[in-house]
């Protein structure tokens, strides 16, 4: 498409007929530009994440179910423009779609069918470190035919990355990665991969854990990591799962000073929303750093 340079000279100096014209053939070209452009549909939650931050409106046909839940979806208010698909075929198939794309682990009989009925489905694997969150948004840029948009993505979270590394370089610590019912994130897991990436240790790695695992309340405390993070700072607990994070050891040793709080929605995928992570991490650490 023209820059906005090549444009400004082309404008200078044209009678109003001229400039009439000329939007007009513009107009076509960019009408143009928007059909060539590939129409997709999404089928699990974390495909939906990158397809919001980096494909033009027109371009998205549906999204998950889980598309417009704020726990889960870190562009829950955008999705909502867009219609939510029920997670099978049949509603997708009427949408003619260019192409599909899906997690790796959604529902096998869904992204069978839909290839059987000679539908594109592209699979996303589950983003195990930062190098796989640009490479997954790499590709979904080239899906897209939106290369430029995917690069600015990935210098934002380069600059995220940098930033984060300057700040823990003044102080490391030793940090849980901690969910409900005591789930603690593996050596070889997102979280483990960001920690480690600006310079922070992933506790979990002394467990002998590798993706994650269930740790018992004796074995956190045992373990003594100088913080933990957690996916909700509040202090109450809506079912055991939860209640877990609130048991009185763990508060005693773990008290608000000593929380980092990430919300679920900007660490459960590998996505742009990594920099926002990285950018409430900063703040996290300065918080209890006071």
């Amino acid at each position: 498409m023209p820059s906005i340079a090549l444009l400004r000279e082309t404008l200078v100096g044209l009678t109003r007929p001229a400039i009439g014209a000329t939007f007009l053939l513009l107009a076509t070209l960019f009408e143009a530009h928007a059909a060539d452009l590939p129409r997709i549909a999404s089928i699990n939650v974390c495909t939906d994440q990158l397809l919001l931050a980096l494909a033009d409106p027109s371009q998205i046909l549906g999204l998950s179910p889980y598309s417009r839940d704020p726990a889960r979806s870190w562009n829950a208010e955008k999705a909502a423009a867009y219609p939510r698909l029920s997670g099978e075929a049949e509603d997708v198939l009427i949408l003619q779609p260019d192409a599909v794309v899906a997690g790796k682990f959604t529902k096998r009989a869904t992204r069978e069918l839909l290839k059987d009925k000679g539908v594109r489905v592209i699979e996303f694997d589950a983003a195990r470190s930062l190098e796989d969150v640009k490479s997954q948004i790499r590709q979904m840029g080239e899906l897209l035919h939106q290369k430029d948009r995917a690069a600015s993505e990935i210098r934002r979270l380069d600059t995220a990355i940098q930033h984060a590394r300057e700040v823990v370089s003044q102080r490391s610590y030793r940090v849980l990665a901690l969910s409900r019912r005591g789930w603690v994130s593996g050596g070889g897991s997102l979280i483990s991969s960001m920690l480690a990436t600006i310079g922070l240790n992933n506790a979990a790695s002394d467990l002998g854990y590798k993706l994650g695992g269930f740790a018992s309340l004796e074995a956190i405390v045992k373990l003594r990591p100088d913080l933990l993070l957690v996916s909700d700072g509040g202090d109450f607990a809506e079912d055991e799962g939860e209640a877990f994070l609130l048991h009185p050891a763990l508060e005693r040793f773990y008290p608000p000073s000593k929380r980092l709080v990430i919300p679920e929605k900007l660490t459960v995928c590998g996505g742009p929303m990594l920099s926002e992570a990285l950018e409430r991490l900063v703040s996290e650490l300065s918080r209890v750093a006071r």
